[in-house]
């Protein structure tokens, strides 16, 4: 067997390395154009920002460790530039010394990646600008960074712009983000990132959202002038571009393989191309939704090693198959954690999908422990099965375990009902006895089975004058003064059952607190009363999610 291999990193490296333990005979042989052939382009941003200090930390395995343990003959500075599909042969030039040869293969995997998008705005290539994909990116940022940069702009406030961002003020940059849409992370719902918006302000970073720039100007020494929609002018002397990547497609598109809508390579579940004797994984392929079955693009490093591991297996004849993605990434804000997995539900309406959702604030772990932190997790599940559709999580420590939790949930076809039963780890610096997952269940399971009947944020928000409930906040007095809901009343918990004559019976009420246990037990208080009333799903803090500022200065 003569395996070629067309590309590094997470992917082609991955599909390396499991193709030798599977075949100690076989002639592989991988190319990377660039000198790194597996490097954490994850840790990037935090190489920039100074908390990784060794370069050398980022480079995973050098092209020789990879020839000495798993003798691969490993080819830098090759830039594969045709595929024969008939000859079955490829086309390499040595960029070292210009010489062009050919390749011979028996199968062949392509994990060529993405490159960031570049639109064609008049200026993108001054030296101000800058994408970052690999090591020779970060190094030409890095000389920048290091070259009296006061200023930079971020445009695009996803993942790797607001890691990037984060990085930029640790090295004392002033920042300003630059986002198209009218939140940051935009693959989040966007009630769920006013807490990284807020995290955003605190740090001194100027964010504009639905924004867009229209035009770079060069100005003297190197810096550069953004000219936006809105007619503002900003002048920097750093951009990080940021706006997403797409598919490097090229070799399989002049091959005549088969491309989804989107540009990326289409395989099947065990990454064969529409070429059975070609392979393709990672960023540049087109895979599918395990949640919805629906085709997809998920430029994540977990997938494309789990991509590269699962063609080797395939081509050394192992039974295998892709089971698809569910999105699964967090990110780091600052002090700030997002988190998110499976569907979102913007997601689910554009698919014209039904849904319920629950939110809920807890701790991280028990509130008498001290340094307990709080988060956001947003829930989203089947009615009336309970299953699991996706989660959101934000806030500071513990995120991570829980966005974990609820994917594991997720992939295992788990219901809420499940989730109320999953016996988890406890102790009080890690945790609750009633788990913040457990909590999730509880609520939605509860509200499936018509215990406490809630109403969210926004459908209130949704209702015509005309409908309005009336609102009854039950905290305490000192809370209310701090902030409320419009018109609502104010009934503590602990005086209601004294004061049920106050409360109205001619209309529909929606009682809330802070975060909703309180609006909960006001809620089954009323109900046995005769009252028609529902609980504000998350209470006071879920409603102040949806006040986002489009402009943070």
């Amino acid at each position: 067997m003569k395996l070629l291999i067309v590309g590094g990193v997470a992917g082609g490296a991955s599909a390396a390395a499991r193709a030798r333990r599977l075949d100690e005979s076989a002639e592989i042989i991988l190319f990377e154009r660039g000198p790194d052939v597996s490097f954490a382009n994850c840790g990037l941003p935090y190489y920039l920002g100074g908390e990784i200090t060794d370069r050398q930390k980022l480079l995973i395995v050098t092209p020789e460790r990879m020839k000495e343990r798993y003798r691969l003959d490993v080819r830098t500075r090759s830039q594969v530039e045709a595929i024969d599909r008939q000859r079955r042969c490829i086309k390499v030039k040595n960029l070292t010394n210009g010489s062009t040869y050919e390749e011979t293969y028996d199968r062949l995997i392509l994990s060529t990646g993405a490159v960031p998008a570049k639109p064609e705005w008049l200026g993108t290539e001054h030296p101000a600008i800058q994408t970052l994909r690999n090591l020779e990116d970060t190094d030409r940022i890095k000389h920048r960074m290091n070259s009296g940069v006061r200023h930079a702009v971020v445009i695009g406030a996803g993942f790797i712009g607001l890691e990037m961002a984060e990085a930029l003020v640790h090295q004392k940059i002033q920042t300003t983000v630059i986002e198209l849409q009218d939140q940051v992370l935009p693959p989040l719902d966007k009630e769920m990132t006013q807490p990284i918006t807020n995290s955003l302000r605190k740090h001194g970073i100027r964010v504009l959202l639905n924004h867009s720039v229209v035009r770079f100007n060069s100005l003297p020494n190197n810096a550069v002038e953004l000219e936006l929609q809105s007619g503002e002018r900003l002048q920097t002397e750093l951009v990080i571009l940021s706006i997403g990547v797409r598919p490097e497609n090229q070799l399989a598109q002049q091959a005549g393989l088969e491309l989804g809508s989107r540009g990326g390579i289409k395989v099947n579940r065990q990454q064969q191309t529409s070429d059975p004797h070609i392979y393709a994984v990672g960023d540049a392929v087109e895979t599918f939704d395990a949640l919805t079955g629906d085709a997809t693009q998920v430029p994540l490093a977990g997938p494309a090693n789990r991509q590269g591991r699962l063609a080797a297996d395939h081509i050394f004849g192992k039974a295998c198959a892709f089971r698809g993605v569910q999105g699964t990434s967090i990110v780091r804000v600052f002090e700030m954690t997002a988190g998110l997995t499976g569907a979102t539900e913007k997601m689910l309406q554009r698919r014209k999908q039904s849904y319920q959702k629950a939110y809920l604030h807890p701790a991280h772990h028990a509130g008498y422990f001290p340094g307990a932190e709080g988060m956001t997790i947003k829930l989203l599940y089947e009615a009336p099965s309970g299953k699991v559709l996706g989660a959101e999580v934000v806030g500071g420590a513990g995120v991570d375990k829980r966005i974990d939790v609820l994917s594991v949930a997720l992939q295992a076809g788990m219901t809420v009902f499940d989730l109320e039963e999953m016996e988890l780890a406890y102790a009080p610096p890690y945790g609750s006895a009633k788990d913040p997952v457990n909590m999730a269940g509880f609520i939605a399971a509860g509200a499936l089975r018509g215990n406490h009947p809630q109403i969210h944020v926004s459908d209130l928000m949704d209702l015509p004058a005309d409908k309005q409930p009336s609102l009854l906040d039950v905290r305490t007095r000192e809370e209310f003064n701090q902030g409320h809901l419009p018109r609502a009343t104010n009934i503590p918990l602990d005086e209601l059952r004294q004061r049920l004559a106050e409360v109205p019976v001619s209309q529909p009420i929606v009682a809330y607190c802070q975060v909703g246990m309180r609006g909960y037990l006001a809620t089954r208080i009323l109900m046995q009363a005769g009252h028609s009333v529902k609980n504000l799903s998350g209470g006071y803090r879920t409603y102040q999610l949806y006040q986002v500022d489009n402009e943070v200065k």
